[in-house]
């Protein structure tokens, strides 16, 4: 394939900041203008066949042959190059790029229907490709203080990775309204951090259940340490087993596991929930979602990290839970503290990329590492944000303002 097809798809895109081209034949091309805001980047293209699959499906074509080592950076790394041409279209001014070509879309839509149906047995094998690779990755990339693989609560400018995460943990903890001896569910309770936090801080007893053994092992291995083992109670079970067994609880909360769900499963999801809560109870449910309307997940996401995963827009979580009458009593949109955080996530793994090759190899660090980059850059240009949206069943339950909420973080963080 020609050059210049490179320069059509990617090189008209890029405005400010540069990026040179070097194709496997010597030639090359530059991009955009030089600008102090933007970043500058050189790439060399290994082989012909780059061009091609780039043009067949932007996205995964980049990703694809920069873990295959079949894209060189020469000049910047993999964070400045998505940056560049995610930067200079942004979300808001209806900036979008890499659509994949059109029979590559038909095979896109129909593989997101096929991964969306997550059955108990599908959203375990789904859990298990990303977070049964193994504790140590994580222990690497993550918090040391909680382990908090979610969107920080940037409630200062200067805060560490592990004060933005005992923020957001206190915001959403704020948000239970709890009391002393509340019984807690946790669904996609990860390494426990939440359930630990909760239990010491509110005096309350949490059941985390999760469908990752690695996570089951390590959450009970840290809630012993913590010294909450007796106040603590974590399971492998999904949500849909919990609820058929009959267990109720006066709050519900719920971070970064909703993008597991699945379209299909969404009023299933709510419907679970509202059985196990009690009449008086409180949710709080914490998702990434998007701006704009729903839209199948990346090919590269759905292949190589979130196999059945899809991440809401907030018009469809509304829709689900209110066929079930769960009432939404609060909706926050956080914006750009998930890109603050997957760069530190991304911070900390180059820092120690040679024990993350040496855990897995070449390959799987620059997967990851282009995994983190495409995040932070939808995040920050892109159309994805988090939301935060509390649920009761009884519209009498929570105060009639929101003063209770910052009331209580204080109180959360001074503990």
């Amino acid at each position: 394939m020609s050059n210049t097809l490179i320069d059509r798809l990617i090189g008209k895109a890029i405005e400010h900041g540069t990026l040179q081209i070097t194709y496997h034949d010597g030639a090359t091309s530059n991009c955009g203008t030089s600008h102090p805001e933007y970043p500058d980047v050189a790439i060399r293209l290994t082989d012909g066949k780059v061009i091609r699959d780039i043009a067949l499906d932007p996205k995964l074509g980049v990703g694809e042959a920069y873990m295959d080592g079949r894209i060189v950076i020469e000049r910047g790394g993999i964070m400045e190059l998505i940056e560049l041409v995610r930067r200079n279209a942004p979300w808001e001014a209806k900036g979008s790029f890499g659509r994949p070509a059109l029979h590559r879309r038909a095979l896109k839509r129909m593989a997101f229907i096929k991964d969306s149906f997550n059955n108990p047995f599908k959203s375990k094998d789904n859990v298990a490709h990303h977070y049964d690779i193994g504790n140590d990755l994580y222990k690497l990339m993550l918090d040391e203080e909680h382990m908090q693989y979610s969107c920080g609560y940037w409630s200062q400018e200067d805060m560490t990775l592990g004060e933005a995460q005992e923020a957001k943990l206190a915001h959403i903890a704020a948000k239970l309204m709890l009391e002393p001896g509340n019984h807690v569910l946790d669904i996609g309770c990860g390494w426990g951090g939440m359930a630990i936090f909760l239990a010491r801080r509110a005096d309350v007893r949490v059941t985390g259940i999760t469908l990752s053994e690695e996570q089951l092992v390590l959450a009970r291995e840290r809630a012993e340490a913590a010294g909450v083992a007796d106040k603590v109670t974590f399971e492998l079970v999904d949500y849909r087993d919990l609820a058929a067994r009959g267990d109720t609880f006066d709050r519900i909360v719920s971070v970064g596991m909703f993008e597991h769900v699945g379209v299909p499963q969404y009023e299933t999801f709510f419907r679970a929930c509202k059985r196990m809560l009690t009449g008086d109870g409180v949710m709080l449910l914490h998702t990434i979602g998007r701006f704009g309307s729903p839209v199948a997940a990346e090919a590269f996401t759905r292949k190589y990290i979130f196999p059945g995963g899809y991440i809401p827009a907030l018009s469809q979580m509304m829709e689900t839970s209110q066929s079930v009458r769960l009432m939404a009593t609060d909706v926050e949109v956080l914006r750009v503290h998930y890109a603050k955080t997957l760069r530190e996530w991304y911070a900390r793994c180059m820092e120690h990329r040679d024990a993350i090759i040496a855990m897995f190899d070449e390959r799987f660090f620059r997967m990851w590492t282009f995994y983190l980059a495409g995040a932070v850059s939808t995040f920050e240009w892109g159309g994805l944000c988090n939301f935060q949206v509390q649920y009761c069943r009884n519209r009498y339950t929570l105060p009639m303002t929101r003063a209770y909420i910052e009331e209580a973080e204080r109180k959360l963080l001074s503990r």
